[in-house]
């Protein structure tokens, strides 16, 4: 990742891995109907209504901001879309789930139906990321019509994140042999940029679950 020169008006478009895929196939299967944009690297803290020069200059810090380039991961670009809202709205859409903290044995699943205020993410969904595959699977369990959900990230499925795309997630734990693990699972609305980030901890089975059975 680099850093653009922002003294000019710069325009930095690539296409993702599902972009670059569609291309290479050569067949009009490639064809650019949306885009979104995104304010990731804006630290709006940097806003400083106590600047003694005035008005002009509280907003001086953000305004000279270096520009990060376009990325073509679609699990880390565009974490905040800009969203356009209806008149009149008080309130930023929340993206929310049952439970940001999930404890699960081998073989346990849980379901994870992801909520947005004002009735955000009803037409694309949510992007669900599983921050570590070798603790748990994530699987979709109310699609998105006409969707493809994003390819798994990394060559090793051993140690990868993958990404999913719907209305709904299963998640459910592997079998681990000693130690527990944690990981998380973070869901992204893909029409407002809100998430949310589940905490997911999974134990392995004991001598005394085994003798169990």
């Amino acid at each position: 990742m680099g850093y653009l020169d922002n003294s000019s008006i710069t325009v930095d478009a690539i296409l993702t891995l599902k972009g670059r895929e569609l291309l290479s196939k050569g067949d009009g299967s490639f064809n650019i109907v949306q885009f979104a944009l995104g304010d990731d690297e804006v630290d709006y803290n940097l806003w400083n209504p106590e600047h003694p020069l005035g008005t002009d200059y509280y907003g001086t810090l953000i305004e000279n901001m270096p520009i990060t380039e376009a990325i073509p991961d679609e699990t880390q670009a565009l974490r905040y879309k800009l969203i356009t809202l209806p008149k009149q709205s008080n309130y930023v859409p929340i993206v929310s789930v049952g439970n940001t903290s999930l404890t699960l044995r081998a073989g346990q699943s849980a379901d994870i139906t992801p909520n947005t205020t004002l009735n955000g993410n009803s037409n694309f969904g949510y992007t669900a990321i599983l921050g570590d595959s070798t603790a748990a699977t994530l699987t979709v369990t109310q699609p998105v019509a006409g969707n493809i959900a994003p390819a798994q990230l990394g060559v090793n499925q051993d140690a990868q994140s993958v990404a999913e795309v719907g209305f709904a997630f299963n998640v459910t734990a592997k079998q681990l042999t000693f130690t527990q693990k944690t990981t998380t699972i973070t869901i992204i609305g893909n029409e407002t940029g809100g998430s949310v980030t589940i905490n997911l901890t999974v134990t392995p089975i004991t001598a005394a679950d085994s003798a169990g059975r």
